[in-house]
């Protein structure tokens, strides 16, 4: 089948912290906790974000508590003083959450919106499917990729995440068309991959050379064997026009 719609995972495929999460969090923390050790937040998120997703998937309970347990406990993971963090978190949460609510927090890759247009110049659909909290929709706006994505489908709002079947089918049933005839790019192997490609849609999993890659949500000792793999979005949007082109034949 032709493929007439492409979506997008956010992060690490579409855009990028504009400085690595930690690093963000460090300037954020430092006028009320002091300097703590860049390594040391950087493992300690990573924990708190991996316990949070575990405990409340799809940000059950809200996005800002949701995200003020995983900054609490970034913050004493990372050697903070505990009261300290305590009495400062209602200043820090809402400074971080704001930070990450648009452009101050996130950039582009820089062939996101050459990708978004030739898709847009072939008649093709793209949209957009996340786990991620509904502050993405200022996200997508202030970095002026809004108008190119239809739908858009967060896992808060729709309180179901990758790799679950429901979140392809809803987007599918939006965008009206058949899952045969849907790409799926995305930077996690089990959730955008393998979750697209079980509910029948077509994907790609995208693994960037150098520091462009170093945020995706690689996982230790990753069997990519039998999974189509590409370096950049250039590289789906020449993807889908061999498929295309293939069907016309």
């Amino acid at each position: 089948m032709t493929i007439r719609l492409v979506l997008f995972d956010a992060f690490s495929t579409l855009l990028v912290p504009r400085l690595p999460v930690y690093v963000q969090y460090s300037q954020t923390f430092e006028p009320y906790l002091g300097v703590l050790e860049p390594e040391r937040l950087k493992i300690s998120f990573k924990i708190a974000l991996k316990q949070l997703q575990n405990e409340k998937p799809a940000y059950q309970h809200g996005a800002q508590g949701w995200w003020g347990e995983v900054i609490r406990r970034t913050a004493i993971g990372a050697g903070a003083d505990s009261s300290a963090v305590e009495q400062s978190l209602d200043r820090i949460v809402p400074r971080l959450l704001g930070r990450f609510s648009g452009k101050e927090g996130y950039r582009l890759f820089d062939d996101s919106v050459p990708c978004l247009r030739s898709l847009k110049a072939d008649n093709i659909k793209t949209g957009l499917v996340s786990n991620t909290d509904t502050r993405m929709r200022l996200v997508i706006e202030d970095l002026g990729i809004s108008p190119f994505l239809d739908p858009v489908l967060l896992s808060e709002e729709e309180r179901v995440e990758k790799p679950s079947l429901q979140i392809f089918l809803r987007a599918c049933d939006l965008a009206g068309v058949q899952r045969d005839e849907v790409l799926h790019v995305g930077d996690e192997l089990r959730a955008d991959y393998y979750g697209a490609k079980t509910c029948g849609l077509s994907a790609l999993l995208i693994r960037r050379p150098g520091t462009d890659g170093e945020a995706e949500m690689k996982e230790p000792n990753e069997d990519l064997s039998g999974v189509e793999v590409v370096p950049s979005l250039i590289e789906v949007t020449e993807w889908v026009k061999r498929k295309n082109n293939t069907q016309l034949k």
